[in-house]
């Protein structure tokens, strides 16, 4: 289990799942903390690698008291780590909760400009596609996908987001607080259109902020079509829901202050 010595609300924390990123975990923690200084911790989900990402982290963590470790026995699923990543960083106070790929096909330098940016929002997505923002070194073929599944998702859920796909990204915790996060169903990448989708359900403020995404070079994607169109299942759920009348859980029962916070997404 991780251990976060005591809550820091003055910093956020980095979440991020891996599972076989022993290539570039490392690195990837290396430039976060180089770019973010003290105004971040990271914590590790690792789901088990078998090549050996959880002990690598551990060795890590003997010269960075910033970076802590959740290990998993077994490959859980994206969401059910963010999930816990969340929980965690709840339960210790940080001001902001961040999504991360330990890939390096996030730039690291990016998650300051996500925290600003949640100066006037509760959800800040680094996205590829509103003015300024790119991907590199993607096929036409899995260009095409990420682009039709995010038209598909913001025609059939209604919201104006143009990358809900996206995994780089930060929560104003005090809003994620509220979500009823037991509720979640996704596993796979389908977990970042969902948490979208309920932030924007729930009258939360969203941004979005460009970045550049550039295709992993070591390793090997967990990307697929079959995932995608997974996600693109749930998308369709998700919207017959709402055209029926059906309600997506906004807060915990148990969390205080229930009443809507009455923000409304930035269109």
């Amino acid at each position: 289990m991780a251990h976060v010595s005591k809550p820091h609300s003055s910093q956020a924390l980095v979440i991020i799942p891996t599972y076989n990123e022993r290539d570039t975990i490392a690195e990837a923690v290396k430039r976060l903390l180089a770019a973010a200084g003290d105004s971040v911790e990271v914590l590790v989900v690792d789901d088990g690698s078998p090549d050996g990402t959880g002990a690598l982290v551990r060795e890590l963590q003997l010269g960075s008291p910033s970076l802590h470790l959740l290990e998993r026995r077994r490959k859980l699923g994206l969401g059910t780590a963010y999930v816990e990543g969340f929980r965690k960083g709840i339960e210790q106070g940080y001001w902001a909760l961040v999504e991360m790929d330990a890939d390096l096909s996030h730039d690291p330098a990016a998650v300051p400009g996500l925290l600003v940016a949640l100066a006037e929002a509760d959800l800040a997505i680094g996205s590829r596609y509103v003015p300024g923002g790119e991907v590199q070194d993607w096929s036409l073929d899995r260009k095409w996908l990420s682009r039709a599944g995010n038209i598909y998702a913001r025609a059939w859920l209604g919201f104006p987001i143009k990358d809900s796909t996206s995994g780089l990204r930060a929560y104003r915790t005090e809003f994620l607080a509220r979500q009823n996060l037991g509720s979640v169903v996704s596993r796979g990448y389908g977990f970042q259109i969902e948490m979208a989708r309920r932030i924007y359900r729930a009258g939360g403020r969203i941004v979005e902020v460009p970045i550049c995404f550039t295709d992993r070079t070591l390793g090997r994607s967990k990307m697929s079509k079959r995932i995608t169109f997974e996600a693109i299942g749930s998308v369709t759920i998700w919207g017959l829901r709402d055209r029926l009348g059906g309600r997506t859980p906004r807060f915990d029962a148990d969390m205080p202050g229930k009443q809507s916070p009455g923000h409304h997404p930035k269109r």
